[in-house]
């Protein structure tokens, strides 16, 4: 991989500060954000970049292959990690990041975070491995251990958070980290609180636990002093290759410890997107958020278009919902409205409620049900693109923007400009040229406000 040179006075050495395996598609672009808004060049790939693809991009600080091990099981996990993280080791990065959502939402028999550090700390010559999960620019706030998070304008821990707390797969029953991650992995898990790390005993604390058992050490991050701290203890403490489970709020940890070296700019921010004549958007997700979305782009002239989960389960069905799906839609388009389609409208919604009886009744497993919906959402996009002249697309789920994303042959994405945080409008690099510039959002279920789809159709937050 071709590097830029770094002046040493920066204090950051050349070539990629950090290469990452974001376990699902929405989350891997929040960790883009973050740090493109820095002024940390990142680029995202959305399958294992050749030779061609990686010198196209040299220029990089961080390279991010977006993955789908959120929804995966153990074994599989097992099957495919590896692979993917010699591929990133080959960067030469001191920091490999396995990315994953800043609520933590994981369980032993799916999403294991356990299970992908005990694969990752295998390749790692550190003798500690850092959790940064607090990353307070998203309402996230680690304290003791505790998990919160903010949801219309309340905070609350995560364990009693209205959307979080009823996820559909990996609800989330318990707010201590430790005993969450303790449930995934035999491995000794260790904390170094914010109250240790602001007084100045991080340090001597970090010795106490490191060990060549290689235990995971979950840092506080509550606000701007904890966040700067567990940047430097993370970066000062790398040694020769570091791997590291943690949300975004790694790469916001390290950028505020890198600006307070004077290596960053102190001040910097996205572009602001321009607007568009008429966007699409496609959700899978059954978040309380997604609701609320939804709902209010119905009652802002958006058209709302709802598939049929139950005929989306077999092939048959599917082909002609997704074809009844696309002929409303390009209706929609052609009278100047922008379609939002979407599988359920909220947690409460029949089709998730009634989700697994029908699920059972039709011979089938969660996964490939969920699979099944996922690819008709993705063929619905795939023909609309076909079919019109759209040129900025929304999808809304991490299940459901991986299998759009792959359906449509995009190789990598960058951050074109910023919206809402951990939701930023990127661009499409591919060798279609029908796809090549798309601008694409990929939003995790919770992210965002009830007027995010007006704020991308503007191009203006707040709209």
């Amino acid at each position: 991989m071709t590097h830029t040179t770094t002046p040493a006075a920066s204090g950051l050495p050349q070539g990629p500060l950090v290469a990452y395996y974001g376990d699902d598609f929405t989350g891997s672009t929040d960790v883009m954000e973050a740090f493109t808004a820095a002024s940390v060049p990142t680029v995202l790939f959305l399958q294992t970049p050749d030779a061609s693809a990686l010198a196209r991009f040299g220029h990089m600080r961080c390279v991010g292959l977006a993955g789908t091990s959120r929804g995966r099981d153990p074994a599989w996990m097992r099957a495919h990690l590896p692979d993917a993280f010699a591929s990133l080791r080959q960067l030469g990065a001191p920091i490999l990041h396995y990315k994953v959502c800043s609520t933590f939402d994981s369980a032993p028999h799916v999403g294991s975070i356990g299970q992908a550090i005990d694969l990752g700390v295998q390749g790692c010559s550190a003798r500690w491995s850092p959790t940064v999960v607090g990353a307070p620019r998203l309402q996230r706030y680690q304290v003791f251990g505790q998990l919160f998070a903010g949801f219309m304008g309340e905070v609350y821990r995560i364990d009693r958070h209205p959307s979080m707390s009823r996820h559909p797969v990996t609800p989330m029953d318990e707010a201590d980290l430790r005993v969450h991650l303790g449930r995934q992995t035999p491995r000794r898990i260790e904390l170094i609180d914010g109250v240790q790390s602001t007084n100045g005993q991080g340090d001597a604390r970090l010795q106490q636990l490191q060990g060549d058992d290689q235990p995971v050490v979950m840092l506080d991050v509550m606000d701007a002093d904890s966040q700067r701290e567990a940047g430097r203890l993370v970066w000062e403490n790398r040694g020769q290759g570091l791997f590291s489970a943690s949300s975004s709020g790694l790469q916001y940890a390290l950028v505020a410890y890198w600006r307070s070296q004077g290596w960053l700019p102190e001040q910097s921010a996205l572009p602001t997107a321009a607007p568009a004549s008429r966007i699409a958007v496609v959700s899978g997700s059954c978040s309380v958020m997604s609701g609320k979305q939804i709902e209010w782009a119905i009652a802002h002239g958006f058209h709302g278009e709802r598939i049929d989960v139950a005929a989306c389960l077999e092939p048959a069905g599917r082909a002609a919902e997704i074809d009844r799906a696309v002929r409303a839609c390009l209706q929609a388009l052609a009278q100047g409205r922008s379609p939002v389609v979407y599988s359920a409208a909220g947690p409460d919604d029949a089709a998730v409620t009634g989700f697994d009886a029908l699920v059972q009744s039709r011979g089938l497993d969660r996964a490939q049900a969920a699979e099944a919906i996922g690819n008709a959402l993705a063929e619905v996009m795939k023909q609309l693109l076909d079919q019109s002249d759209l040129r900025r697309v929304v999808v809304a789920g991490g299940d459901s923007s991986g299998a759009v994303a792959s359906h449509l042959g995009v190789q990598a994405l960058t951050v074109l400009a910023g919206l809402r945080p951990g939701a930023p409008l990127c661009r499409a690099w591919s060798a279609d040229a029908r796809r090549d510039g798309l601008e694409l959002v990929l939003k995790g279920g919770q992210m965002g406000t009830p007027s995010f789809y007006g704020e991308v159709l503007s191009g203006q937050v707040g709209h």
